[in-house]
């Protein structure tokens, strides 16, 4: 199992990058993903980052899948199409989100 470190935490991931334990996550594990993914440059991530990631884990956790695009802003009360604006690819946002690989034909978000 490949794992890295970043800030003195080692995090763990599978070969493609997915993080191994989704009770592991938090803000710097999902920095250190973001970062990874070249997403962000910089962390903390900022304030809107933060309530997608947490919302998509929320709805997660509660149905075992992530949510549509619409209702991801929706739910964080921010503009249309938030996600794709701090998060251009749904598939990436869901790795530094935490959860783990969907299953393949599913349609994500």
């Amino acid at each position: 199992m490949p794992a890295f470190e970043y800030e003195g935490k080692t995090i763990k991931v599978n070969e493609e990058g997915y993080l191994e334990n989704f009770d592991e996550w938090d803000e710097t594990v999902a920095c250190a993903l973001a970062e990874r993914e070249g997403v962000s440059q910089t962390c903390p991530l900022d304030t809107e980052q933060l309530e997608i990631l947490k919302f998509i884990r929320e709805y997660y956790k509660k149905f075992n899948s992530v949510p549509i695009v619409r209702a991801v802003c929706t739910h964080v009360h921010q503009p249309d199409r938030c996600e794709y604006l701090q998060f251009p690819d749904p598939i990436i946002t869901c790795k530094i989100a935490g959860i783990p690989k969907l299953e393949t034909g599913y349609e994500l978000m």
